[in-house]
């Protein structure tokens, strides 16, 4: 099977199309060799030449090719050979990846920013021709030409440029709930219609002017809010992009075979080329190679893997070529795992999005009612001037300002701390992580890192010589610290693989590897030792000595917590001696050892019942209770994926620090959302009343208003900034 010739298998090629509606297929190439614009010209010819072939648009600047085609008529290894003969690979991307929704939303607004910008300078032309009484000596005809040039050109922006805020506004009279799109929409709307009659009757006053410059700036505060959205939600696609979809496995003759790198298996043995990304998370077999692994540790510098390290999915092999044997493909390593946090981010993000419907629909009510008040005042008074004010307070206090204050502030964040290293699962959490005072801390993997030195192992069967090779299988079939540890120690030297294997909390691993029933855990019979056991049916095998390291940001990380007014606890499992050691380290005063899950449940419920907001932050299965019930719970990305379900906040880089840097961007964002509130109304109170007075024309209505939401936008791009310390994963 040749490089082409795979992607026919149905299982990958699934990965990188994507059927449209109307039976057709879509994919996206990356053309890394892509040179001009005749090449690009060539290219475009070519493919078209194809049978199938409808649409290719080639983009340049980040050097893709977005292809549809009938796939009955044409099949992706053709698309690929075809690329290939024009000296020009393509690289198929996976359909996540290629989904350009995003970018399709940006051109749509873009286009109607552009229509409305355009026409809206064509009408103020016409306009201040008529202001300024420059045909004050022409006939009515001509005048009239004036205003009916205003209504054409009136009429893409409303149609067209407002179509989003009509659509809108619909979609929420049909729900029954009041939101920013209904005042946007019927101020456009009944502007556009008077303007329309009185130019139909050829008196009265018009206001195209005003009409098209409010969406024009509406448009543009909304475009500014979508690419501050857009460029803050790459980090899942980054990662997914970064890991291949082809393996070169080496078969059993030791020749190499190209294959979906979904279809590896655990023992695989994959060869890697120098360049080429890794494609499954798995054991160097290699003496030693350098390796990129900048898009999942946040890491700049290449590291050094030597033979028995791990190498994860997506990392860069500078210095190849590199032999891995397999541990985890697909779905399951690493980089999938980021991918699929990442999306639960991305829910997170829509949510954040929306503001509190609750305050949104108060603040639309009384606008539409101060709106309603000011019409019947001035009907009452001046019913000349009274469509003219009625339109400059519903123009004027659109809640635009107010509905984007707190969405702007948490999208911001989000990005801001993705690009940290800090996948939020939950928005909501945010608001709570700046009300914290109690953090409760598992001790082993989340503020120590566990060590294991098979040299100082004490073995009570010198016979038996496979017995860390047993210890080593055993501990790979689990994700807890310790397990890391003997597994690391053993440098993935197994020998041979566990089956029927059991994991219980606190009490270790039991499987079978070639015939011998083996368990793995603490020595119970000594409550104050962290050794780790290894023993058969017949009794003990071998003793391993544990001993671990403080992170080395655990200590400036809680220190940080405690100077902002946060209560720092430790829970953990191990003994009474060794957490004690690591709560002096630390500088804990209250620290719990031999704690189970249940133990530590009833601990946090304590800490809720004397009235204080809590925070769990653990890496371990027998964390999942704590985090499930915590008002706020943290997970290491590295830890088990129990911990990670309960989580609303990620660490992906194994840095605590960023768990500091979070609770300061929630503090910025109540800070943030605080002030453009207080701006927002600050401003309907100043400037309500002298629209309402008739004091204000509609266009400088929507130059005030449109104002006030590019404010509020602008501000909320601070969060971030003033809580910038150096060390920060960019």
């Amino acid at each position: 099977m040749n490089t082409y010739d795979v992607w026919s298998h149905p299982q990958l090629a699934a990965q990188v199309i994507r059927p449209r509606r109307d039976g057709r297929q879509e994919a996206v190439f990356r053309l890394a060799s892509l040179q001009d614009a005749r090449q690009i010209m060539q290219l475009d010819q070519m493919l078209h030449a194809l049978p199938g072939v409808q649409r290719v648009r080639i983009d340049a600047a980040s050097r893709r090719a977005h292809v549809i085609w009938d796939g009955a008529r044409t099949t992706l290894p053709a698309l690929l050979r075809s690329f290939e003969s024009m000296r020009c690979p393509a690289q198929p991307l996976g359909k996540d990846v290629a989904d350009d929704t995003q970018a399709r939303e940006a051109r749509d607004l873009l286009k109607r920013l552009l229509v409305a910008g355009m026409f809206a300078m064509q009408v103020m032309t016409y306009a201040f021709v008529i202001y300024l009484g420059v045909v004050d000596f022409v006939d009515f005809t001509t005048r009239g030409l004036f205003r009916w040039l205003g209504f054409l050109s009136s009429v893409p922006v409303v149609f067209y440029g407002a179509h989003p805020f009509t659509r809108g506004a619909l979609k929420e009279i049909r729900s029954g709930r009041l939101g920013m799109n209904i005042p946007i929409a019927a101020a456009v709307w009944l502007v556009f219609l008077a303007s329309a009659l009185n130019t139909l009757r050829g008196q009265g006053e018009i206001y195209f002017d005003s009409i098209t410059m409010f969406v024009f700036l509406l448009l543009a505060a909304r475009y500014v809010e979508l690419r501050a959205e857009h460029r803050n939600t790459a980090l899942g696609d980054a990662v997914s992009d970064g890991t291949p979809l082809l393996a070169q496995r080496r078969r059993a003759d030791g020749m190499l075979e190209l294959m979906p790198a979904m279809e590896l298996l655990p023992g695989d043995y994959v060869h890697v080329a120098d360049g080429a990304a890794v494609p499954a998370d798995g054991v160097l077999e290699s003496e030693a190679v350098q390796v990129d692994e900048s898009l999942l540790s946040g890491e700049s510098l290449p590291v050094t893997r030597r033979r028995g390290e791990r190498l994860t999915a997506g990392s860069i092999v500078i210095d190849g070529p590199a032999q891995l044997r397999v541990e985890r493909s697909g779905k399951h390593t690493a980089a999938a795992r980021i991918g699929a946090l990442s999306a639960r981010t991305r829910l997170a993000r829509e949510a954040a999005a929306r503001v509190d419907h609750a305050d949104l629909r108060r603040f639309v009510g009384r606008v539409l009612l101060l709106t309603l008040l000011t019409a019947a005042g001035w009907l009452a008074v001046n019913p000349s001037r009274a469509f003219e004010s009625t339109i400059a307070v519903l123009v004027i206090a659109c809640p635009c300002a107010f509905a984007l204050s707190a969405p702007s502030a948490l999208v911001r964040a989000l990005g801001v701390l993705a690009q940290r290293g800090v996948l939020v699962v939950d928005g909501a959490a945010l608001e709570t992580l700046a009300r914290v005072d109690v953090a409760v801390f598992d001790k082993t993997g989340t503020l120590t890192t566990p060590r294991v030195d098979l040299a100082a192992a004490r073995v009570h069967r010198p016979g038996i010589s496979s017995w860390a090779g047993w210890a080593g299988a055993l501990a790979a079939q689990s994700a807890h610290p310790m397990a890391k540890a003997v597994s690391a120690a053993t440098g993935g030297d197994h020998a041979g693989r566990a089956h029927h294997v059991s994991i219980l909390s606190g009490s270790g691993i039991t499987g079978e590897i070639d015939g011998h029933t083996l368990h793995l855990g603490r020595a119970m019979e000594r409550t104050d030792s962290e050794d780790l056991c290894l023993s058969d049916d017949r009794g003990l095998l071998a003793t391993l000595s544990v001993d671990e390291t403080v992170r080395a940001d655990a200590v400036a990380t809680l220190h940080e917590l405690r100077a902002d007014g946060v209560d720092t606890v430790i829970a953990s499992g191990d003994a009474p001696s060794r957490v004690a050691v690591a709560a002096a380290n630390l500088g804990v005063r209250e620290a719990h050892a031999r704690q189970t899950p249940l133990n530590k449940l009833a601990l946090l419920k304590r800490k809720k019942a004397q009235g204080h907001i809590t925070l769990a932050v653990g890496d371990g299965n027998n964390d999942a209770p704590i985090l499930a019930a915590a008002d706020v719970s943290v997970a290491l990305a590295s830890g088990t994926e129990l911990a990670q379900a309960n989580a609303d906040l990620l660490l992906l880089h194994g840095r605590l620090g960023g768990l500091a840097e979070a609770r300061q961007i929630a503090r910025e964002v109540r800070t943030v959302v605080a002030q453009s509130r207080r701006w927002s109304l600050a401003y309907n109170l100043c400037a309500v009343p002298f629209a309402a007075f008739g004091l204000v024309p509609p266009w400088l209505a929507a130059i005030g208003m449109s104002a006030s939401s590019l404010a509020v936008v602008i501000n909320a791009l601070r969060v971030g900034r003033t809580g910038a310390r150096s060390g920060t994963q960019a």
